[in-house]
């Protein structure tokens, strides 16, 4: 089901499908929503699944000034708070994973578990280039993204623009930061992902206090294993 939500000054899309326990996920930065297609069937067969388009993504138009990750955290907590109801799962993908952290730091309260999923927590994070989209990526880009795009295609060069910032500038959390969500982390990486150095990813379990810490084989910087995460949020929860 598609929907809308006004959050704040962002009129946002989100999809729905599903029935269960709430899981939000958060798609990679210039892409939406249909990035997780792949993986909704099965998705959907264990949780109740919301689909967010974030701020200048999918369906959901820009709005003024920059994107940060702090403010889609923000919008992400909104979500939670008016569409979904109350606590949910909430896996994040490359840019939807900080997103995601940002959010459980901020409330704990309302994520049961996390998934962080191929991304940093700070921008030193990314490998050397990572964030640089050679000419192949980009005329990708350019047709997915403008293909839905509520501002039009040519709005898409002040959208990258604004997370090309984003990008080199945030997040910037220290692994002392992460203690501040205490609950159950699932970390998850391709073993062939040359965009975010292993040591990143480990210092990340480290830090947060209830991590562990997936390891895809084959797997590259897309890559995402539905079976892996549903067993990880469908395990027994600790009783308080």
């Amino acid at each position: 089901m598609s929907n809308y939500v006004q959050l704040g000054n962002v009129h946002t899309y989100y999809e729905e499908d599903g029935e269960g326990e709430a899981l939000v996920l958060l798609h990679p930065g210039l892409a939406d929503s249909r990035a997780f297609e792949e993986y909704l069937p099965e998705f959907a067969r264990h949780f109740h699944v919301f689909r967010p388009d974030r701020r200048g993504h999918g369906r959901t138009p820009d709005v003024e000034g920059p994107i940060t990750y702090e403010q889609m955290a923000r919008d992400t907590i909104a979500f939670l708070e008016q569409v979904v109801g109350g606590p949910a799962y909430l896996l994040g993908h490359s840019d939807g994973a900080p997103v995601a952290l940002l959010a459980a730091l901020e409330r704990p309260d309302f994520v049961r578990k996390l998934v962080f999923s191929c991304g940093v927590f700070h921008h030193d994070g990314w490998a050397p280039g990572a964030i640089d989209l050679d000419d192949e990526t980009l005329a990708f880009f350019i047709d997915y993204w403008g293909a839905v795009a509520p501002d039009g295609r040519e709005h898409f060069w002040v959208v990258k623009d604004k997370l090309d910032r984003m990008h080199r500038e945030e997040p910037t959390l220290t692994v002392d930061d992460l203690g501040g969500y205490p609950g159950p982390a699932l970390i998850m990486v391709g073993d062939r992902d040359e965009e975010i150095p292993i040591e990143h990813t480990l210092a990340l379990r480290e830090g947060l206090p209830d991590a562990q810490l997936a390891v895809l084989p084959g797997a590259d910087h897309g890559s995402l294993d539905a079976r892996i995460v549903i067993e990880f949020l469908a395990g027994r929860e600790e009783e308080p």
